[in-house]
């Protein structure tokens, strides 16, 4: 069946082209190019990680057998090695496999072709037009097959459609499938090798079957975009999505990205299975997690280590956290414990205002240092095959500049507001933290984030210090700033500027937070829905215009055919049906 390419737009990003209908009948939004760009850059450094990990394991297991290392054999094992069906050589092996015979052949082809690490098999669970699929079939050295799924008719046609259009590499890599992602993912349980969610809206009806269906040691990307649920907007439907409280604060995305770790964590363990997180990244409208699923029931244990509640006084922008487990030694081996709380009192020590409570939280390191600079590195050494470079560098240069030991981060504005008085610059108040021996850096989240270790009784007293410099207004003895500047700071602030009061990206003058490209970077309308005005924010003014001028045009030659015309089209008609019956 041909295409008339009048009826469709081209799209092209990266090495892939897709065909994009008109009407909005497949969910296509230009602004993921950086989800989709960060995804590519994860999966290349996923592969050679994994390749160095088999490699590793094979030496481990020559050394432990008191053999020499094999190294992986996938791209060594060649045809001249190859035993014939009889299980002689072909004439062609090496001096040593030729003494030792045909069946020593046999055993060291079977036991090559045992540890030949086989190219990672990747599931696209909601693929809709297929681009994403397409970009790592294309893009993404030593990947295997990729298994586009979509539930919507529509969806998977354009899919079948663009993997023609693409060419026979596309065809070959990629296999597309009209079903539902989490029948398909139960049915095959730890088959892939890296399952990617990133479905619009909430991913939590996904989660369970998801977790189950990544191998062990494989990467799960998932893709969260119901902000305003996870953000506390919506504390009871959060709760109910993804089992956890969330409260409204300034690092409320930041939190968003620590829900969505608990909740995917709590249905690994399920089934004995845990998540190592290897990047965690607060984009645009959304957040994204990229976490590695392992099964052992006894590592699972740590899991309330990592889980904390949190609380936040009304009054103030102080927060603390509280685990939900500890573990304590016991002889040769460790024993768990309930977390020991509150660790706060009734009234914020600081203002005299209550505490809200919120959680349970991923309180552990939502990044592995490691990972972020191989990542970094790769994106840096590939520039020209990233199309959204600058803004994936940008954030990853932040993401790894970050403490990782530190949940959640302070607002500089906000805690000026809170005193109403005059912010201080950044890299005075980093500084004046610095100085008083903690540890401080800023936040991918928002150039106004700073994260720190050290407790807020040292973050108000320096606040207090910088007041003293800069006199406030008076205001109401009730006030949660008046309370808090009523208290002489017990410590001795130091101002003067500190050497590492500046990132090194900060130094070497490198972009960290870049404005969006062009207007109405947004999420976008869903597949099928009817455009009319309301639309303006998510599409502006000139989109929802030429599509309702659209719209009316067409009803107009619909209302072409006057009362007056239609006896005449019903006896034309009628002659036809007449003529056909002769």
């Amino acid at each position: 069946m041909e295409i008339d390419l009048n009826d469709y737009t081209v799209i092209k990003e990266g090495e892939a082209e897709i065909l994009m209908h008109k009407k909005n009948k497949v969910f296509f939004n230009k602004a993921q190019v950086n989800n989709r760009d960060m995804s590519i850059a994860v999966l290349r450094a996923y592969i050679s990680k994994r390749k160095q990990e088999h490699e590793a394991m094979l030496s481990k297991r020559a050394r432990s057998s008191g053999k020499a290392p094999v190294k992986d054999v996938s791209s060594e094992v060649s045809k001249e090695e190859t035993p014939t069906e009889n299980g002689e050589d072909n004439g062609k092996t090496n001096g040593e496999t030729s003494q030792d015979g045909p069946k020593e052949a046999a055993k060291t082809t079977y036991e090559s072709a045992r540890r030949e690490l086989k190219p990672p098999r990747v599931l696209e669970a909601l693929s809709a037009s297929g681009l994403r699929a397409l970009r790592y079939a294309r893009e993404v050295e030593g990947i295997g097959q990729v298994v586009a799924l979509d539930n919507d008719p529509a969806s998977v046609e354009a899919c079948q459609r663009n993997l023609k259009f693409n060419g026979l590499m596309s065809t070959s890599k990629v296999e597309s499938h009209l079903t539902d992602a989490r029948v398909h993912m139960l049915t095959n349980p730890k088959e892939f090798d890296v399952v990617d969610l990133d479905p619009y809206g909430a991913p939590s009806i996904f989660l369970d079957s998801a977790v189950q269906s990544v191998a062990d040691g494989g990467l799960l990307m998932c893709t969260a975009t119901d902000m305003a649920v996870l953000c506390g907007a919506n504390g009871e439907v959060c709760y109910s999505k993804y089992g956890s409280y969330p409260l409204k604060g300034k690092y409320c995305h930041e939190m968003a990205l620590r829900i969505l770790l608990a909740s995917i964590e709590s249905h690994a363990n399920r089934y004995k299975r845990y998540i190592v997180p290897v990047l965690s990244v607060q984009m645009d409208f959304y957040v994204r997690v990229f976490v590695r699923v392992y099964t052992s029931a006894s590592a699972m244990k740590n899991t309330p280590l990592k889980l904390s509640y949190f609380y936040q006084c009304i009054g103030c922008d102080s927060f603390h956290l509280q685990s939900v487990g500890r573990s304590l030694p016991k002889n040769k081996s460790v024993r768990y414990q309930a977390g020991v709380g509150p660790v706060v009192p009734q009234d914020c020590t600081h203002c005299g205002k209550k505490y809200n409570m919120g959680g349970p939280i991923w309180s552990a390191p939502m990044h592995d240092q490691e990972w972020v600079t191989s990542i970094l590195n790769g994106v840096k050494s590939m520039k020209d095959r990233y199309p959204a470079y600058d803004k994936i560098c940008s954030v990853l240069t932040t993401i790894s500049e970050e403490l990782l030991d530190v949940p959640l981060f302070l607002c500089l504005h906000s805690l000026s507001g809170t005193l109403k008085c005059t912010s201080p610059s950044a890299a005075m108040f980093r500084s004046a933290v610095m100085n008083a021996k903690y540890r401080v850096s800023g936040s991918h989240v928002t150039p106004l984030g700073i994260k720190t270790d050290a407790p807020m009784e040292v973050i108000w007293d320096i606040m207090r210090c910088w007041v003293k410099n800069h006199p406030v207004k008076a205001q109401s003895p009730q006030h949660p700033g008046s309370v808090i500047l009523s208290k002489e700071p017990s410590l001795q602030v130091d101002f003067s500027r500190h050497v590492g009061s500046l990132s090194k990206a900060q130094v070497k003058k490198e972009a960290r937070f870049l404005p969006n490209p062009e207007k109405h970077w947004g999420p976008k309308i869903r597949a099928g829905r009817q455009i009319t005005s309301k639309h303006v924010s998510l599409i502006g003014h000139e989109a929802v215009s030429d599509h309702l001028n659209g719209h009316k045009e067409g009803e107009e030659k619909q209302e072409d055919v006057t009362e007056d015309d239609e006896p005449e089209l019903k006896r034309q008609k009628t002659e036809e049906d007449i003529a056909s019956t002769s």
